[in-house]
């Protein structure tokens, strides 16, 4: 059995090139998995009903109903299997090793059949050009344990600064999540106002799902792992809708910058896992951008941050070093 040799401190390196073709295979295991829990769930605001969960062993669709109660899948990334368990005492696993997106496809709904759970989904990728239906895919059969090993200890260091930052807000967060149509983690702040309607679009997507996320004021921030066109790990902030003086707002730490490509602020993640304070430097990082967006959109900030560390103080709560 593989274990990961990471110390608990230390933030593993992650060059896209060196598992680009691990993470394209995952992101469409993901995806599959993914629309399971879409179909599975009521539809909670801005999409929150289709994320998946870090956890201890690596990403998790938290509890779904089904007519005989309630199931779960999780990729396990340390034992490198994909676990589908049941509240009727049910269990199935799949190896999580070099195979095709259509026989991990086909395996998994085997799996599912063998529970007693009936479920279909729509088999071709979201917010992915020129996508393959899932079922036909056999191309992508990447799997390399140690690089996926990595990227999911990325994940947990991430989500633990992730959740000490979204802490901070009282007014309407979203959960950290990760989304699998873009292969991302990410927590999101809200003003409370309406914003104006998204005209954006993403391939396999309709117009309405987009327009539902961003039906409200948000400052958004997360980490994705690249792509071919921008092949480098980073983290992002935007705000929605931006004022035309968010760009140019003076953020930290130095290595971040305005990507008028991208329409938002990025930080590689080489300069987090270099730094000699990985989570400071991160959460200079969340903490200037999202004052970027509350000061330039003029958010109320006194109603909508708080402080409970006199509480975490009592109640000798763990703390992010």
């Amino acid at each position: 059995m593989q274990q990961t040799t990471l110390s608990s401190g230390q933030w593993p390196v992650i060059n896209y090139n060196d598992w680009k073709d691990t993470l394209a295979t995952v992101h469409l295991w993901t995806q599959i998995v993914g629309k399971i829990r879409l179909r599975q769930m009521p539809w909670l605001n801005h999409s929150w009903h289709v994320t998946l969960y870090v956890n201890p062993y690596g990403l998790s669709t938290g509890s779904m109903p089904y007519r005989h109660g309630i199931f779960q899948i999780d990729f396990d990334f340390i034992h490198h299997q994909l676990v589908i368990t049941t509240s009727s005492g049910g269990k199935e696993a799949l190896g999580l090793r070099p195979r095709t997106v259509a026989d991990f496809y086909a395996s998994l709904f085997d799996k599912l059949k063998s529970l007693q759970i009936d479920v279909t989904i729509y088999p071709v990728p979201s917010e992915m050009p020129d996508a393959i239906p899932f079922t036909k895919d056999q191309l992508h059969q990447s799997y390399d344990q140690h690089q996926m090993e990595n990227f999911w200890q990325a994940l947990v260091r991430i989500h633990n600064v992730f959740t000490r930052f979204r802490a901070g807000f009282t007014g309407k967060c979203s959960p950290v999540h990760f989304f699998w149509g873009a292969f991302d983690l990410a927590v999101t702040r809200f003003s409370g106002r309406d914003a104006p309607q998204h005209q954006g679009q993403m391939p396999n997507m309709p117009a309405v799902v987009m327009q539902e996320a961003y039906s409200k004021e948000v400052s958004s921030c997360g980490f994705w792992p690249g792509n071919d066109q921008f092949p480098e790990a980073a983290f992002y902030a935007y705000a929605y809708p931006a004022a035309p003086e968010f760009a140019a707002q003076p953020v930290q730490p130095a290595a971040a910058f305005f990507s008028p490509e991208m329409g938002e602020f990025l930080l590689p993640y080489a300069a987090v896992q270099a730094s000699d304070d990985p989570e400071g430097t991160l959460m200079a990082f969340l903490r200037t951008t999202y004052e970027a967006a509350a000061n330039t959109a003029h958010w109320d900030r006194k109603a909508l941050e708080c402080d409970h560390s006199d509480l975490e103080e009592a109640y000798g709560c763990y703390k992010v070093r």
